[in-house]
C-alpha cells in the first residue's frame, strides 16, 4: 500500500508539472501576440486603465491583467524587442484605412504635437485605433463597424490639425517677410563709403595706424638727440658721430611726412639702422637720471617754442585780417586812375538837395574798403521798400576817396542818393580839438605802435596784439563820436560799420521811441564776456567810481543816433573827457567800443535782438534761422568776409549783393 501510495503521488506530481507548462504557454503566447501587434507599450497600465479596455476580449484582458505580475519589466521588453522582426504596421496601412495617423507603434518614433488641443486627441485616436486593430485580429465574426460619429470626430480632429499647420505656416511666413523688411530699412542707415574704405579688393585701403612709422621715427630721432648729448658729455666721439649720421638720414627720411604713405621707400632701411645705433649707444650710455634729466630739458624747450608759435600765429592772424587783399587794392587803384581822368562835371552824384533833408532816412558809413561799402549799400537799397527815401553818407580817406567815388558813378544805387566825403578835409578835426589825435601825434604813442625793436612785440604785449592795429589810427574809426558836427542839420542818422549785410527793410528803426535815450543799441550780454567788467579796468578808482562792472554791453554796427539828444547831453564832451584821462591807457585799451559803452552809459535804449545778429566773423555756430531773421548780420571778428579767413558757411550772405561779372573784378581777378 505505501508503495502504491508512493506510485500515486508520483504520478500525481507528474501529471501536475505539464499543466503548469500549459497554462504558461496558454498565458505567454497571447502575450507575444499582442505585443508584436503593437498593443503593449512601455507601460501596460496605459492601455488597462484606458477607454478601450471593455472592447478587449475576456481572455485578451485576462491576459493582460496577469502578464505584468508574471514576468519583470525587462522579460517584457526582451520579448518586445523579438517582436521587431515581425514587422510593425506602416503608417501607410493606417491612413488608408482612415485610421489615426496618431497611432504608436513600438521602435517608431513619431514627433510630438506642439498644440495642446492635438496631444489631447491623439491619445483617443490611439485607442480607437487599437480598438479596430483587435477587433480584425480576433476574426471577421468578431469585427464591429466603425461607428460613423467617432468617424466624423477623427475628420473632425484631422482637418483641426491641418488648420492650425497652415496658421503655423502662414505665421513663420509673416515673420521671414518682417525680419527682411527689418534687415533692408537696418541696411538703408549704412553708410556705404564709409564700409567701402575698408574693402580688402582696394587699394587705398587705410591702415588704423597709417602714422606708426611716422611716430616711431619721430621717437627714435627724440632718443637720438638724447644720447647724442650724452655721447658729448661722456666724450665718446664714434659714438657720437654715428648718431649724428643717423639723425641727419632719419630727419631727411621724415620731412614734412604726416602719414606713412608719404614716407620714401628708403624709411624702413633707416629705422633699421637707427635702432642699431640707438642699441649700441643705450648698452654704452644709459643712465635713467641723465635720460631722464634730457627728456625734461627737451620737453621745456618744446613747450616754449609752441608759445612763441602761439604768439606768433596771433599776430599774423591779426594781421591778415586787418590787410586788404591783393584784389581789393587792384580795384581801388583801378578806379582811383579812372575817377582822377575824369572831367569835373562828370565827377558829381545827383540828387545832392537830399543830403540836409531831416524828412528822408539817412545812413552813416565810414570805410576805406570800396567792396565792402558797395556791399552795404547795394543790400540796403534792395531790401528797401522805397530807395528815393534812402540817404548815404559815405566817408573815406584821401587814399581811396577816388576809388569810392567812381565805383558809385559807375554803379550808382538806383533812386537812393549817395554822397562822399574825405575825412582829412574836416578841417575842424584837429589835435587841438581832438584828444585822440593828440594823442596819436605823442611819442609815447608812436613808440608803442612803430618802434622796430619793441621787447614786446611778441611776448609781454601779446595780450595787446589786436589793438596794435593801423585802423586804430585812423579817423574813419573814431569819427562815430562826432556825427552832430558832421551832419548838423540832421535830426536821426543809422550808423552801419562796413563788415554788415542788411537783409530787411531798416525804415522801421527811425519810428522806435528811444524815450529820451541817444543811442539805439542791440545788447549783448547774454554771454558774461559782453559785460563792462571785461572791457574796462576797475581797478582804476575812476571807473570802479562811475561805472557797474554787470553792466551790459551793446554792439557797434548798427546804431540809431538821437542826433537832437546827443546836442542837448554834449555827448561829444562826455567822449573827450573820458579820451583825456585815459592818454596813459590805464582805464581801457585801444579802440572804440569801451569809450563808447562809457560815453553812453544810461544813454542807450536796447532794440531788439532780431535787428542786429552778430559773430559772423568769429562763431561757427549761429543758429542758422536767426540769421535768416535779422534785419541786419554782422560779421564782427576776424573773418571778414572779403578775406580768405571768412567761414564758407556765412560767405553767401555777402557775396550774393555783388556781381563778380563786372569788369573792374574781371580785372582785378576777383571772384566769390
Amino acid at each position: 500500500m505505501a508503495v502504491k501510495r508512493g506510485l500515486h503521488r508520483n504520478r500525481a506530481a507528474g501529471s501536475r508539472f505539464p499543466i503548469a507548462i500549459f497554462i504558461f504557454v496558454l498565458l505567454l503566447v497571447p502575450l507575444i501576440f499582442f505585443v508584436g501587434r503593437g498593443l503593449y507599450s512601455s507601460d501596460l497600465n496605459d492601455i488597462l486603465s484606458g477607454p478601450g479596455e471593455k472592447n478587449l476580449d475576456w481572455r485578451e484582458r485576462l491576459a493582460l491583467q496577469h502578464a505584468k505580475s508574471l514576468f519583470s519589466k525587462e522579460v517584457i521588453d526582451v520579448i518586445a524587442a523579438s517582436t521587431n522582426d515581425m514587422g510593425p504596421l506602416s503608417l501607410d496601412f493606417f491612413r488608408k484605412n482612415n485610421l489615426s495617423a496618431s497611432w504608436k507603434v513600438i521602435g517608431e518614433k513619431t514627433p510630438a504635437l506642439t498644440d495642446p488641443e492635438i496631444n489631447l486627441t491623439a491619445v483617443d485616436d490611439k485607442q480607437e485605433a487599437s480598438r479596430i486593430k483587435v477587433d480584425e485580429a480576433s476574426g471577421g465574426d468578431h469585427a464591429q463597424p466603425v461607428d460613423p460619429a467617432k468617424l466624423a470626430r477623427r475628420q473632425l480632429r484631422q482637418s483641426r490639425r491641418e488648420k492650425r499647420a497652415t496658421e503655423l505656416a502662414q505665421h513663420d511666413d509673416e515673420s521671414i517677410v518682417k525680419l527682411e523688411n527689418a534687415a533692408i530699412e537696418r541696411s538703408k542707415s549704412v553708410d556705404s563709403a564709409v564700409l567701402g574704405k575698408y574693402s580688402i579688393w582696394r587699394k587705398e585701403n587705410e591702415n588704423e595706424n597709417s602714422d606708426s612709422t611716422v611716430r616711431l621715427l619721430r621717437d627714435q630721432i627724440i632718443m637720438a638727440r638724447v644720447y647724442l648729448s650724452i655721447a658729448k658729455m661722456k666724450n665718446k666721439p664714434d659714438l657720437y658721430a654715428q648718431l649724428q649720421t643717423r639723425l641727419r638720414e632719419s630727419q631727411r627720411a621724415l620731412g614734412d611726412a604726416t602719414a606713412d604713405a608719404d614716407l620714401p621707400k628708403s624709411a624702413p632701411d633707416r629705422i633699421k639702422a637707427m635702432g642699431q645705433v640707438l642699441s649700441k649707444a643705450r648698452e654704452q650710455l644709459y643712465d635713467c637720471n641723465l635720460v631722464t634729466g634730457k627728456l625734461r630739458a627737451m620737453l621745456q624747450s618744446a613747450d616754449e617754442q609752441v608759445r612763441s608759435l602761439k604768439k606768433q600765429s596771433t599776430f599774423l592772424s591779426q594781421l591778415a585780417a586787418k590787410t586788404i587783399p591783393n584784389g581789393i587794392h587792384c580795384l581801388s587803384m583801378r578806379l582811383t586812375i579812372d575817377y582822377y581822368l575824369l572831367p569835373l562835371e562828370k565827377r558829381k552824384f545827383p540828387r545832392s538837395e537830399n543830403l540836409e533833408n531831416p524828412s528822408l532816412y539817412h545812413y552813416a558809413l565810414f570805410s576805406d574798403n570800396v567792396l565792402a561799402a558797395s556791399v552795404v549799400v547795394n543790400s540796403t537799397v534792395k531790401n528797401a521798400k522805397d530807395p528815393s527815401k534812402h540817404v548815404f553818407h559815405l566817408v573815406t580817406d584821401k587814399l581811396n576817396f577816388g576809388a569810392m567815388n567812381m565805383w558809385f558813378l559807375l554803379n550808382p544805387p538806383g533812386k537812393a542818393t549817395i554822397h562822399v566825403e574825405n575825412v582829412d578835409e574836416f578841417k575842424w578835426l584837429n589835435s587841438s580839438y581832438c584828444p585822440v589825435l593828440r594823442q596819436l601825434e605823442s611819442a609815447a604813442m608812436k613808440n608803442y605802435y612803430f618802434k622796430a625793436d619793441h621787447p614786446t612785440t611778441l611776448s609781454s604785449g601779446a595780450s595787446n596784439l589786436k589793438y596794435r592795429n593801423p585802423k586804430y589810427l585812423s579817423m574813419l574809426n573814431h569819427l562815430r563820436f562826432y556825427l552832430p558836427q558832421v551832419y548838423p542839420k540832421l535830426d536821426k542818422i543809422l550808423f552801419l560799420d562796413d563788415d554788415i549785410v542788411v537783409q530787411k527793410d531798416l525804415t522801421g528803426l527811425w519810428s522806435v521811441d528811444l524815450h529820451g535815450k541817444v543811442n539805439g543799441a542791440v545788447e549783448t550780454c547774454g554771454e558774461s564776456f559782453h559785460r563792462f567788467d571785461k572791457y574796462l579796468n576797475f581797478s582804476n578808482p575812476h571807473i570802479a567810481r562811475n561805472f557797474d562792472p554787470n553792466a551790459c554791453g551793446w554792439a557797434y554796427g548798427m546804431n540809431m543816433f538821437d542826433l537832437k539828444e546827443w546836442k542837448k547831453k554834449d555827448i561829444t564832451g562826455i567822449y573827450h573827457k573820458w579820451q583825456n584821462m585815459n592818454e596813459d591807457r590805464t582805464l581801457w585799451k585801444l579802440g572804440t567800443l569801451p569809450p563808447g559803452l562809457i560815453t553812453f552809459y544810461g544813454l542807450t535804449h536796447p532794440l531788439q535782438k532780431s535787428w542786429h545778429v552778430l559773430g559772423l566773423g568769429y562763431n561757427p555756430s549761429l543758429d542758422r534761422a536767426e540769421i535768416e531773421n535779422a534785419a541786419v548780420v554782422h560779421y564782427n571778428g576776424n573773418m571778414k568776409p572779403w578775406l580768405e579767413l571768412a567761414m564758407t558757411k556765412y560767405r553767401g550772405y555777402w557775396t550774393k549783393y555783388i556781381k563778380y561779372d563786372h569788369p573792374y573784378l574781371r580785372s582785378c581777378k576777383l571772384s566769390e
